[in-house]
């Protein structure tokens, strides 16, 4: 019964931080809801999701559940990521806010360098002890980091580099709230080493002063995926 307070509690934490820190990212609603909805009759694009009508909206458009279910970690980087965003809740269409769970595998399970391109996010760990950090932008480039407990908070500043390790001997468990309702992630690596097509080894031997043939081992390595 403690747990499933501890849950609750963290997950309304999380839901109202990030309505209030970060809220105003992605554009305001101009109706009570607009829960979204694929469109197949036209080829149109729109910046978020189509509407469907309100008068058939129910609660499950507004409803996720298994948060509370550990994942498998056992891929490269022993880390999973659960999106809980609209893509999983329509309802969160013109909210500007989503969930993630993340799980860390004992010993060094990585939830590797990556950035939000929309979205500022704020972290809180439930199991486990994981040391965090993001990186400042050009010139400085200066690392701000820390390692955190069970109840502590961290925020990654929308757009940075920043990453989670798991340096405990346990499993580990946090979830992170983040200002728009469709954040997007880019990790570092899968996105240098793992594009498709392939960056020219050319280019990223240069740029990462590397010889032609570990560049060309890298990009044979990457393209996998923790979420």
């Amino acid at each position: 019964m403690k747990g499933h307070c501890s849950f609750l509690a963290v997950f309304a934490l999380l839901a109202l931080a990030s309505i209030l820190v970060t809220s105003a990212y992605d554009p305001s609603p101009l109706q009570d809801t607009c829960v979204a909805i694929n469109d197949p009759k036209t080829g149109i694009f729109v910046n978020g999701k189509f509407c469907k009508d309100p008068k058939f909206v129910t609660a499950d458009d507004f409803f996720y559940s298994g948060l509370n279910i550990p994942r498998d970690t056992s891929n490269p980087v022993r880390s999973v990521v659960t999106p809980v965003n609209v893509d999983q809740i329509p309802g969160l269409n013109t909210m500007g806010i989503s969930l993630v769970r993340i799980d860390y595998a004992p010993y060094g399970g990585l939830n590797a360098p990556h950035t939000h391109p929309r979205a500022t996010e704020i972290l809180v760990v439930l199991e486990g002890t994981l040391y965090v950090g993001f990186v400042t932008s050009n010139p400085d480039n200066r690392l701000v980091s820390k390692v955190l407990y069970p109840g502590d908070v961290f925020v990654f500043p929308i757009g940075l580099i920043h990453f989670q390790q798991n340096v405990g001997k346990t499993n580990a468990v946090a979830f992170a709230g983040l200002s728009s309702q469709n954040p997007g992630v880019i990790t570092v690596a899968n996105a240098v080493f793992g594009s498709n097509p392939p960056i020219n080894p050319d280019v990223l031997t240069r740029a990462f002063q590397l010889d032609n043939n570990v560049v060309k081992y890298l990009q044979s390595r990457f393209g996998w995926k923790n979420n």
